[in-house]
């Protein structure tokens, strides 16, 4: 288990970046759960945000990729417009403690 960092730095509705060596991820926070993604989008291979901590799109229901504009479920990281439509992004598991929010398992 990795710790990513303390609840209090996602808060409802927001979305923040993480590097771990070779591993970028993404966490997202929605009606109070969290959801962890491998930051890399399936049409291109990229990161999807152009500036940190930003993955969502302006109404904030929904991850986008900055680079082509794919947009991403929060809940199951399908895509549902863009190039790479039916594809997903990666979850990768975590849970969430009174430490923090953590990474179960290092892919």
């Amino acid at each position: 288990m990795q710790l990513l960092c303390p609840s209090t730095y996602l808060a409802e509705g927001q979305s923040r970046g993480f590097a771990l060596a070779e591993l970028r991820l993404l966490a997202v926070r929605q009606q109070g759960r969290v959801y962890l993604y491998e930051n890399r989008c399936p049409h291109r291979g990229v990161p999807l945000e152009w500036v940190a901590d930003q993955f969502l799109d302006h109404s904030g229901s929904l991850l986008q990729c900055s680079t082509h504009g794919a947009l991403f479920l929060i809940d199951n990281g399908e895509c549902v417009a863009g190039p790479c439509a039916g594809q997903s992004l990666r979850a990768l598991p975590c849970q969430e403690d009174a430490q923090g929010i953590w990474l179960l398992e290092h892919p």
